[in-house]
Formats: C-alpha cells, structure tokens, sequence
C-alpha cells in the first residue's frame, strides 16, 4: 500500500539527494511533537507508520531520546528518503527504515508500545485504515498506544469547512480515500481491542486521536 503523496523536493545544499522535504511536516512537527510527549510511554518502542519522508522521525527521536524510534514506509523512495535522514540525524535511537505494508497480516517487526500514523489514512483506501488498526491490535501491549493525526469528520460533519473541500478534493482524486469520521475510526478499532482515549484539537482544523489497548 502506498498512500498519496504531496508534492516534495530536496532542500536546498542536502547532502544526500534522496533527503525529500514535505512541507506539511515543517508546520505541524512542534504540535504534534507536544501531544506526543505528553501520550507516549516514557520509554520503549515506537512504530511509526507510513512515516513518508522521514522529516518527522528525524526530529522527533532526537527528541525523545528515551524512546526507540522505528520509521516505516511501503514506498522504497519514501525508504531512501528516510534512510537519508536518519543518516543525516545521527541519534543513536533512531532505526533504519521497516518495509511495512499495514494491510499485510504480518509486519516486520515483533512488538512496540505505540504506534504512530502522521496523515496517513485519509490518502489512503479504507482498507489501509482497518490494516492499521488490525496492526496496532496485534503489536501493541494493554496500554498501548495508537496515535493517529489528521483532518477528521466528528459525528458525521466535517470540522471545518476547508475539510469538507479537501475531503471532496480526495475523492475526485481517488474514490478509496476521504477525510474519515472519528466514530467509524473508534468502531472498527474497537473490534482490535483498541479504545479512544482522547481526541485534541490542532492547528489548521486537524486532529490527534488517541487510541489505548484495551
């Protein structure tokens, strides 16, 4: 499964080219970053799913230094990118990347105490998001945690209306993908023992969900 991109490029004076730059990542690494540290176990394992090209995983280890950082992505470019940057990083406490398909019914690692997907299942088929959650179901100990981030429906409405414009804009683009509903998210997560913890409002009418094992 390759989930939709936006476009990217190389910074500017990279040392390696395959080093790729989203600037969605710029904006929203320091919120995200905050709810993060405030949700995740203070040490241990962290999957990070579809981790694109790697910015966050590059920032975000570092920074939590206690916690074991292992970024994923089907795409082998995406790969190359976050290989570039955990390179260029240098923390001790960052993995190379996993090839990890989240539909597949095994993934490539053995365990984790929490997971994380960073814009990830609304530019992907629904199938990708049952995946997830099936993972994280699997992987995840009782406590566990899923941490999901993205724009989300709340009770059958868009947040926003920029979310109902960009849910229609995916939709044009491919039919499987769409801005999803926090109810049908928790709905099918709870069939993989997972419960939603919180939710928290983020810049630019997007959301945190935190899921916990059951």
């Amino acid at each position: 499964m390759v989930k939709g991109r936006e476009p990217f490029a190389a910074p500017a004076g990279a040392a390696d080219y395959r080093r790729r730059v989203a600037a969605s990542a710029e904006r929203n690494r320091d919120p995200i970053l905050a709810v993060l540290t405030r949700v995740l176990p203070a040490a241990g394992t962290v999957l990070e799913v579809a981790s694109g090209t790697g910015q966050h995983a590059a920032y975000f280890a570092p920074r939590l230094p206690r916690l074991v950082w292992q970024p994923s992505d089907p795409d082998p470019e995406m790969r190359a990118s976050i290989a570039a940057w955990v390179a260029g990083t240098g923390a001790a406490n960052l993995k190379p990347p996993l090839d990890l398909d989240v539909r597949s019914p095994s993934w490539p690692i053995d365990s984790a105490d929490a997971v994380v997907a960073v814009n990830m299942i609304h530019i992907a088929p629904w199938a990708a998001c049952e995946g997830l959650l099936a993972g994280a179901g699997r992987l995840l100990d009782d406590g566990g945690i899923l941490y999901l981030y993205g724009p989300f429906h709340v009770g059958g409405r868009p947040t926003a209306p920029s979310n109902a414009a960009f849910d229609d804009s995916l939709r044009r683009r491919n039919r499987e993908w769409g801005v999803r509903d926090v109810d049908d998210v928790t709905a099918a997560a709870a069939a993989h023992g997972l419960e939603l913890s919180e939710t928290v409002d983020m810049p630019a009418n997007n959301l945190s969900v935190v899921l916990r094992r059951a």
